[in-house]
């Protein structure tokens, strides 16, 4: 597997050259002319990406969309409880916003040095600048609409910084969207269907964002008459035009080391070597409930580091994967049962291998938990601390118990593609087309029978009519196949159900509100602007 592997340098120009496959040296010292040379544009192409790895799989970028939704809410552990329960705490303070504002400006401007210099790199061949600027326009417009859809009017930053200005002004949501749309068709043009590299940004990969740009003006106050036209005719010319398939089986989809399978369109890199690797990348351990303190358990690499930050709501449980006689979703995706890996003697002999833990996502009696050799945990007992631990991104691999994931983060992927067109169909009066195009995703995850006949049963049983399909059940459908995958807030607020949604089914989290469909600008952004630079209503 080919990787790309980035990592920020000085002065917000990122220096790159992680292993062999780059072959890019580590720049720690360098003049503003180094970046008008070939190995200084390129160093530049890589450090574009930087900004991927402030978002994906952090505890910022995870917190900021995984909790206060309607699937997930709070853990025992963290101090960002308040992220989720939507108190006073969450104001502009708040270290996640800050970091988040901060490293995605930083990397814009690594993009734009990119863009604004190609003309002055002699050394370098113009199809080679020409996929550079494709890459640097790809992120730069990524990064705008992660910032877009977190904060509202945000600063829209075209160039690169030449020397410190303090003024600063918030940019219409319009404008930056026309922008990121703008950036993306270039990109788009530039950009080939594949790369030497895993990892860098493709023609598809721009075309899938396209898409879920244009289904979000789509529902804003800033729509255009052909938004979910665009949304649907840029999703389905991903589905048709490239070589990405639906795996069969769901759970390989994340299976540690498949990543790059052909159902993933774009994924956010991390490595192993320890001079690159980034201390931030701990979704391995945000969804882990508190095993390694239970009778017959301790920590250990496979099972992971249980931080416990985030806990699945009764409504994910319950209703969403309520159907596991013919969806595999729940068992593929959750863990529910943990192995001996300390041998113990009381209050029963355990020997290794043994269940120590079971939670079958069912209440149970008081005489089936007696009976049983293990702990038995009924469905209506989960706590804080216990509760079935989604394992999408549990990580083996790492070093040791200490050492943060090492593992890629598959940021795009081919469901959901299909499920950005059946949201585009349905909203453009095609109920049959949309209920086609999640029906698709929903056969694949249909039981395998032991004959052809059992699994046609299953499929059956699976596959909805048009008279099925509204927003509420395209969500539904979304948060089963998509979830922890950074995107549930966002679509809560795209569809204006975020506040509906998450009184009815988050209880710590009724405090929710019309203020908290935006985070709040840093303080430090609105304290070093020269200029007046207003926070969001509320904060």
């Amino acid at each position: 597997m080919k990787n790309i592997l980035w990592a920020i340098a000085l002065l917000a120009i990122a220096g790159t050259g992680c292993n062999k496959m780059l072959q890019e040296d580590v720049v720690t010292n360098t003049t503003d002319d180094f970046y008008n040379t070939r190995n200084g544009f390129k160093t530049a192409v890589n450090a574009s990406y930087a900004g991927m790895r402030i978002f994906y799989s952090t505890e910022r970028g995870m917190t900021l969309t995984v909790v206060g939704t309607d699937t997930y809410t709070n853990g025992s552990d963290g101090n960002f409880k308040f992220a989720n329960q939507y108190t006073s705490q969450l104001d502009a303070r708040y270290d996640h916003v800050r970091e988040l504002w901060n490293g995605l400006y930083q990397s814009i401007n690594n993009s734009n040095v990119v863009i604004d210099r190609a003309n002055q790199v002699k050394d370098l061949d113009s199809a080679s600048k020409s996929l550079g600027v494709g890459e640097a326009l790809f992120c730069r417009a990524h990064y705008h609409f992660i910032l877009l859809q977190t904060f509202g009017n945000i600063p829209l930053r075209l160039h690169e910084n030449k020397e410190i200005n303090t003024a600063a002004t918030r940019d219409t949501a319009s404008k930056v969207y026309d922008a990121i749309i703008s950036d993306l068709k270039m990109a788009a043009q530039y950009l080939p269907a594949v790369q030497n590299e895993w990892g860098r940004a493709t023609k598809p990969a721009a075309e899938h964002l396209l898409a879920r740009v244009y289904l979000t003006r789509a529902s804003s106050p800033q729509a255009q008459p052909d938004d979910y036209a665009n949304a649907d005719k840029y999703a389905e010319g991903v589905i048709k035009n490239y070589s990405f398939k639906l795996l069969d089986d769901p759970g390989k989809v994340w299976a540690q080391g498949n990543e790059n399978n052909v159902e993933t369109i774009f994924a956010a890199q991390y490595t192993t070597d320890p001079l690159y690797a980034s201390p931030d990348n701990n979704a391995c351990r945000f969804f882990l409930m508190q095993y390694d303190v239970l009778n017959g358990m301790q920590r250990d690499l496979a099972n992971g580091t249980p931080w416990k930050r985030f806990r699945p709501t009764a409504f994910l449980l319950d209703t969403l994967y309520k159907d596991r006689v013919h969806d595999v979703r729940y068992e593929k995706f959750f863990t529910t049962v943990w192995f001996v890996n300390k041998p113990a003697t009381t209050p029963w002999v355990m020997k290794l291998g043994d269940t120590a833990v079971y939670m079958p996502g069912r209440p149970v009696t008081d005489a089936e938990i007696k009976s049983k050799n293990y702990l038995l945990v009924s469905s209506d007992k989960y706590t804080e601390r216990l509760y079935p631990s989604l394992n999408k991104f549990s990580d083996a691999l790492r070093p040791d118990n200490q050492a943060s994931g090492v593992r890629p983060f598959i940021a795009f992927r081919l469901a959901e593609t299909y499920l950005i067109a059946a949201e585009a169909l349905y909203k453009l009066g095609n109920a049959q087309g949309a209920a086609d195009m999640v029906n698709a995703v929903r056969m694949r995850a249909a039981r395998q029978g032991s004959t052809p006949a059992e699994t046609q049963v299953n499929q059956d049983a699976m596959k909805i009519k048009a008279t099925d399909v509204d927003i509420d059940f395209l969500l539904d459908e979304r948060g089963r196949e998509l979830i922890g995958e950074q995107l549930a807030w966002f679509d809560l607020k795209r569809t204006g159900k975020l506040i509906e949604r998450v009184k009815k089914h988050n209880p710590e989290a009724g405090a929710v509100e019309a203020k908290y469909l935006l985070r709040p600008i840093p303080q430090d952004q609105i304290d070093r602007s020269s200029t007046p630079f207003p926070q969001n209503p509320g904060y």
